[in-house]
C-alpha cells in the first residue's frame, strides 16, 4: 500500500473547536502510527464567512496542541486555476454541464417537491440541454443514473447509496467560484490523501465524492467518520454548553496535553486507561477502536486530567503555560518566586492554571487585602501574634521553610495559642486572603524583606482597628 496521507481541513470561518481539534488530533495519530504524512488544509473557499483572523486561530490553536504537519498549511482560494482545470476537462467530457436555471425556478421546485412529500434535488432540467441558455449559469456534475456507491467506512463498516438519491451537484457558483464538495475531491485526489478522517455530518457528502473521483478516473481515499461530541444534556456541543474553542480551553487555564488526552478518550479508548503520554497516544491509537456513538462531554474529567498534569506534568513546561497566564494578569514573574517552585506549592489548590495565577498574584506584586478576612482576622487579639512572629523573624537567621515552620510553633508555644489561632492572621498579611499554601511556604517563596514589610503593615492595621 502506499504511503498513508492524512488530512485536517477546517474552514476559516470562526474558531477551531473542541470537535475539529479532535478530527486533528486522530489525523495526526494516524498519520504518526502509520508513519505517513500529515497535512493541513485551510478549506477557505467561503470567501464572505472566512477571515484572516479564524485562520490565525486554526493556526494558533494547532501550534499550542503541538499538533505539526509534515506539509501546508494549503489554502484553497490559491487553487482556482487548478479547479477551474478540473472544471472544463469535466465539461469536455460530458461529465459536467452548465445550468441556467434561476434562483426562483429551484426554489419554486423544491416547494413543490416538499409540499408532494418528496426529497428536495434537482430536476435535471438543464443535463440534456442542446443549445446554450440565456444569463448567468452554475456547472452541475453528472451524477450517474443508476447504481449504488459502496465503500468501507473504517469506523462504520460498510455504507451504500442508491444513486437515484443524489441529484447532479453544483461545483461551480454562478459568479465562477467552485463548491466545497468539488474543491475537497480536487485536494483530495492532488494531494494523494489515502485516509479522509472526519465528522460523520460528512457522510451524505462522501457519495458525492467517490462519484466525482471515479469520474475523474481517480482511486478514491478511505473513509473514517467520527461521531459527533454531545454536550451533557445530550445536544449536540455549542456554545451553550460553555467554551467550545479550543484557544478558549487555554485561557480558561488548561494544558494542552490535559485537553488533547480527554479528546483521544473522547470516543475511544484503550482498555480502561484513562493517562496517555503522546508515545502512548501514538502506540496504541487505532481507528478500529473508535466508537460509533456519540460521545457526551464532561467538563468535571476534563478538570481532574488537567489537574493531573499540573501535578504531574514536567514543572519547566506547566510554567511555560502558567507565565502565559501570568502575564495576561499583568503580573511580572521577575517580581516572585521561579514558576516551577510555585506550581509545587499551588499544585493540590488549583485545578486550572488561570485559577493558580489569580491565587497566586501576591506573591508578584503588592498585596490586596481581602474585606471580610481583615475584619476577621485583623483583630485586638491579632496583634501581639503578629508582633511576636515580626520579631522572630528579624532575628532568623536561614530563611527557609525548615526553620520558618519553627517560629510558627515556637509563637504558638509562647502565646500559648494553638496554630489555629496563629495561623490565619500571619496568612490574611502576608496573602490579603485566608487561602494560601502552608504558612512555612508561603513565607518561604515571599521573601525575608516582603513578609517583614507586610507584617509591619498588618501590625498597623490592628492597630488601628483597636483604636477605632
Amino acid at each position: 500500500m502506499s504511503a498513508i496521507r492524512t488530512r485536517f481541513a477546517p474552514s476559516p470561518t470562526g474558531y477551531l473547536h473542541v470537535g475539529g481539534a479532535r478530527t486533528a488530533l486522530y489525523c495526526w495519530l494516524y498519520a504518526q502510527k502509520k508513519k505517513g504524512t500529515f497535512i493541513l488544509r485551510i478549506e477557505d473557499t467561503d470567501i464572505e464567512r472566512s477571515t484572516q483572523e479564524s485562520v490565525q486561530a486554526i493556526l494558533d490553536a494547532m501550534d499550542w496542541l503541538e499538533l505539526g504537519y509534515e506539509e501546508g498549511p494549503f489554502y484553497q482560494t490559491k487553487r482556482f486555476d487548478r479547479y477551474n482545470a478540473v472544471i472544463e476537462q469535466l465539461l469536455k467530457e460530458g461529465k459536467a454541464y452548465r445550468c441556467y436555471c434561476s434562483k426562483e425556478r429551484l426554489e419554486a421546485l423544491r416547494e413543490e417537491q416538499i409540499a408532494n412529500k418528496l426529497k428536495p434535488r434537482y430536476d435535471g432540467f438543464c443535463r440534456d440541454r442542446k443549445e446554450p441558455g440565456e444569463g448567468s449559469f452554475a456547472i452541475r456534475f453528472r451524477n450517474p443514473d443508476d447504481g449504488v456507491v459502496e465503500f468501507n467506512d473504517l469506523i462504520r463498516g460498510h455504507l451504500a447509496f442508491n444513486n437515484t438519491e443524489l441529484d447532479d451537484l453544483v461545483i461551480a457558483r454562478s459568479d465562477g467560484t467552485p463548491t466545497y464538495n468539488f474543491t475537497v475531491v480536487v485536494d483530495d485526489w492532488d494531494m494523494k490523501i489515502t485516509h479522509v478522517i472526519r465528522g460523520d455530518d460528512h457522510i451524505n457528502n462522501t457519495p458525492r465524492q467517490i462519484n466525482i473521483l471515479r469520474a475523474l478516473g481517480a482511486t478514491p481515499p478511505l473513509y473514517a467518520h467520527v461521531s459527533m461530541i454531545l454536550g451533557d444534556d445530550g445536544k449536540r456541543l455549542s456554545k451553550r454548553h460553555g467554551a467550545v474553542s479550543v484557544m478558549q480551553y487555554r485561557e480558561e487555564g488548561f494544558l494542552p496535553e490535559a485537553l488533547l488526552n480527554y479528546l483521544l478518550r473522547l470516543g475511544w479508548s484503550h482498555g480502561d486507561q484513562e493517562i496517555f503520554s503522546r508515545k502512548e497516544m501514538v502506540e496504541f491509537f487505532d481507528l478500529d477502536a473508535v466508537n460509533k456513538a456519540p460521545a457526551a462531554f464532561n467538563t468535571e474529567k476534563l478538570l481532574w486530567l488537567n489537574h493531573h498534569y499540573i501535578k504531574n506534568g514536567e514543572p519547566e513546561h506547566v510554567a511555560k503555560e502558567l507565565a502565559w497566564h501570568m502575564e495576561r494578569l499583568g503580573l511580572d514573574i521577575k517580581q516572585g518566586p521561579p514558576l516551577t517552585v510555585l506550581i509545587k506549592a499551588q499544585a493540590d489548590r488549583a485545578k486550572t492554571l488561570r485559577e493558580m495565577a489569580e491565587k497566586s498574584d501576591y506573591f508578584y506584586r503588592d498585596v490586596q487585602f481581602n474585606d471580610e478576612a481583615v475584619n476577621q482576622h485583623f483583630t485586638q487579639e491579632a496583634a501581639p501574634v503578629l508582633i511576636a512572629v515580626r520579631d522572630a523573624l528579624v532575628a532568623l537567621k536561614e530563611w527557609n521553610k525548615e526553620a520558618l515552620h519553627l517560629v510558627v510553633q515556637t509563637v504558638c508555644e509562647k502565646l500559648g495559642l494553638k496554630l489555629g489561632k496563629v495561623a490565619p492572621p500571619i496568612r490574611v498579611a502576608v496573602s490579603g486572603n485566608t487561602m494560601s499554601p502552608s504558612i512555612d511556604i508561603t513565607l518561604e517563596l515571599l521573601g525575608r524583606e516582603r513578609t517583614l514589610q507586610r507584617l509591619e503593615s498588618a501590625i498597623l492595621m490592628c492597630e488601628r482597628a483597636r483604636v477605632g
